[in-house]
């Protein structure tokens, strides 16, 4: 009888206990064991815990196979694991997730010229260390491993202005979910717009790029701003978005017409 007063809180303990580690997810076996080896073995779990990545959940064995809840498994080719993907299967591996992207680079001179030393996404974006893609990769840095930095600074100086409007409505967007507003759908519309509006730059078609961001930058004036003079910011915000997306789809269905 006098555990039972007890026996209640130690129920709580559990649940508790059992709801944390179910909120943190399946242990990554990988990077446990990774992480307690030489450093040439370890750097990649360092690197891979500040990409985006390990912020959107995407674990080793996206890349590399293998089961990676399981230590008995986690590099057995039954399970699919391929180690380190060859440089000529790159492309391919993160066209997987990418489908955007790969299209534009497979038809570029980066992907024409796929293995007879043409860069592949690990040249820019690296392989562990991956950050959110934006227009500070379009670099000195970056393109001048290869050539001059004359044709990317072209292209990303075509792409900035525009760039900067889509930073801006982020923005704007993150004010009105701080007021309580829903702005899930905008989220994810935006997320999706930017994405194909970076991947254009794959193409590497100065004139196409131009073309295209001119447009764009045409249908984001006809709505006087986000919150502007004649619009709410709600208002704004939702013309701006469908804005870009019937200059991206004109852009899409011209690439695949043309």
């Amino acid at each position: 009888m006098k555990w039972q007063p007890v026996i209640p809180v130690m129920l709580v303990l559990c649940i508790m206990v059992l709801s944390e580690t179910y909120a943190a997810g399946p242990v990554i076996v990988c990077i446990q064991c990774h992480a307690t080896l030489t450093a040439k073995l370890s750097q990649p779990v360092e690197l891979w815990q500040t990409s985006i990545h390990a912020e959107h959940g995407i674990t080793c064995n996206v890349c590399h196979g293998g089961d990676s809840t399981d230590s008995a498994q986690a590099m057995s080719p039954a399970k699919g694991f391929r180690g380190v993907p060859a440089p000529t299967a790159v492309p391919a591996l993160c066209g997987g997730c990418h489908m955007g992207v790969a299209g534009h680079y497979t038809n570029s001179a980066h992907g024409r010229a796929l293995g007879r030393g043409g860069p592949t996404c690990v040249t820019c974006h690296g392989s562990h260390d991956i950050k959110s893609a934006t227009l500070d990769l379009i670099g000195s840095r970056n393109c001048s491993k290869c050539h001059t930095f004359e044709k990317a600074r072209l292209i990303r100086s075509a792409m900035l202005k525009r760039d900067t409007m889509l930073m801006v409505i982020e923005k704007k967007i993150r004010m009105l979910k701080s007021q309580g507003i829903e702005t899930d759908q905008m989220e994810k519309r935006l997320f999706a717009l930017r994405n194909r509006f970076h991947a254009m730059f794959h193409s590497l078609d100065i004139k196409l790029i131009i073309m295209e961001s001119d447009h764009i930058q045409a249908e984001i004036e006809k709505t006087n701003g986000v919150g502007g003079k004649d619009t709410g910011p709600l208002a704004g915000i939702i013309a701006v978005g469908w804005a870009l997306l019937l200059a991206l789809l004109f852009y899409l269905i011209k690439r695949n017409v043309d």
